[in-house]
């Protein structure tokens, strides 16, 4: 038996280029951010909260509902728990305000896009002043 052919759809006999691909981007949450630190993927986080529930006796969600809550929890969509909270701190052998639990919630996009406004025009008033010293 002959070994397959493989024949390409195209009469071109240069390839295409291929589209430039989009490095996947973590979301800047101070959560996020200790995990990517870290190296850890999020379904690596799931398992050692898990583990970590087991071996305190606690009771915590399956795995695939928490890797849910995970991409929630990273993404701003919802806060996690006391319970998860005191997990992740331990985990991450971080504290609460290190992993951003301590605030007083997410701020919206309008919030963020005037915080931005009002450190660019510092910025810029700052810049100002200095070329003109």
């Amino acid at each position: 038996m002959s070994p397959a052919v493989i024949t390409p759809l195209t009469d071109v006999t240069v390839p295409p280029v291929q589209p430039s691909r989009t490095a996947l981007r973590a979301t800047d949450t101070p959560l996020c951010r200790a995990r990517v630190a870290r190296g850890w993927s999020q379904q690596k986080v799931v398992r050692a909260l898990r583990l970590l529930a087991e071996s305190w006796g606690w009771e915590v969600a399956a795995e695939t509902s928490l890797k849910v809550q995970m991409s929630r929890w990273e993404n701003g969509v919802n806060r996690p728990s006391q319970t998860y909270q005191v997990l992740l701190c331990a985990l991450f052998r971080a504290t609460p305000d290190a992993l951003g639990f301590t605030g007083t919630g997410n701020a919206t996009l309008a919030d963020r896009i005037d915080a931005l406004e009002h450190l660019v025009s510092d910025l810029t008033a700052q810049l100002e002043a200095a070329v003109a010293a």
